[in-house]
């Protein structure tokens, strides 16, 4: 695929994975609505298939490879959730799947990989030692490379997931707001806005620890991620060239939150509304309380993008 996804090939995408995904539900909590002064409507894909949205996109880009391709077996790199994905894509495909995780990946995700009957590779903790893992564990398999964020499949298989929130929720979203990282999740929601609720804003929000999306957003310029430092493991990855250009067009702004704001707002819908969410997940909820007055009496969709955590670290 080599285009920008159009809403049809979303539509495709959300049919090709529907047999194999949860449509998951769309949580209110009206003691969150009062803390915030806006309308809150919680897109949870921490109860999706491997307890994040990522399943959607790994989904979609194993579904999309011939025949031929799968046999091959697939290999990426991921920190953990986007590992999952891919691992549970394969296992119901019944083809091999090589994950190249980095060493300080948390070790419930790791486990969860070799669940799923995946070949685990871990590396040093750094995105040149990932990338170059993975090159050669595709050299000496064979195997097809399903990157975690730079690629169409994924970002189209991302995007199913506000499509889902905007046909589900009886309200005129005026804004949409999605953590970033490798920006698929981003980028995707910023499509189904555009095709499905365009009067909507769409909003990434990131840590300021590992800010390389803000920083390119800001500079129009692709920025690279540079020793991130941050709570939300899940966000520490570099933003990928084609997501970018998606948000560049497509996406309205790009908000902060720091560690201590991320760690308050995962424990407040911890406590309020029972729900298990990963720290990557209370980003967009921090960055909305950090700036309140922005959002102040409007409805807003926000994408919980996983609840993979170990309950044995918590930061609170």
């Amino acid at each position: 695929m080599s285009a920008i996804p159009d809403l049809s090939s979303i539509s495709e995408a959300h049919e090709r994975v529907s047999p194999f995904i949860h449509r998951t539900p769309v949580f209110s909590c009206k003691s969150l609505n009062a803390v915030a002064g806006a309308n809150l409507y919680f897109k949870c894909e921490n109860f999706q298939k491997i307890g994040a949205f990522k399943a959607r996109g790994g989904m979609n880009a194993v579904l999309s490879l011939s025949a031929a391709e799968r046999s091959k077996g697939v290999a990426t790199h991921s920190s953990g959730n986007h590992a999952q994905a891919v691992a549970l894509a394969a296992r119901e495909n019944g083809i091999p799947a090589f994950i190249v995780m980095p060493s300080n990946s948390a070790e419930v995700k790791k486990a969860a990989v070799l669940g799923y009957g995946a070949e685990l590779i871990e590396c040093e903790p750094t995105l040149q030692a990932r990338e170059d893992t993975l090159q050669r564990v595709i050299e000496e398999t064979g195997a097809i490379l399903i990157h975690p964020y730079d690629d169409y499949r994924i970002i189209e298989g991302q995007a199913t997931a506000a499509k889902e929130l905007i046909e589900d929720t009886d309200v005129i979203f005026d804004y949409l707001l999605a953590p970033v990282g490798g920006g698929g999740l981003l980028s995707g929601t910023s499509l189904a806005a555009h095709y499905l609720s365009p009067t909507t804003s769409v909003i990434g929000c990131e840590p300021a620890g590992a800010d390389d999306a803000y920083r390119s957003f800001k500079s129009g310029e692709l920025i690279p991620q540079t020793n991130p430092t941050t709570i939300a493991d899940g966000l520490r990855t570099s933003l990928g060239k084609k997501p970018f250009e998606i948000i560049k067009k497509y996406v309205g702004d790009i908000v902060l939150a720091e560690d201590k704001e991320i760690i308050a707002g995962m424990q407040m819908i911890w406590e309020r509304m029972k729900i298990i969410i990963e720290s990557s997940s209370a980003v967009p909820f921090a960055a909305l309380l950090k700036n309140k007055d922005r959002f102040q009496g409007k409805n807003v969709g926000i994408i919980i993008s996983g609840g993979n955590v170990d309950v044995n670290k918590l930061p609170f």
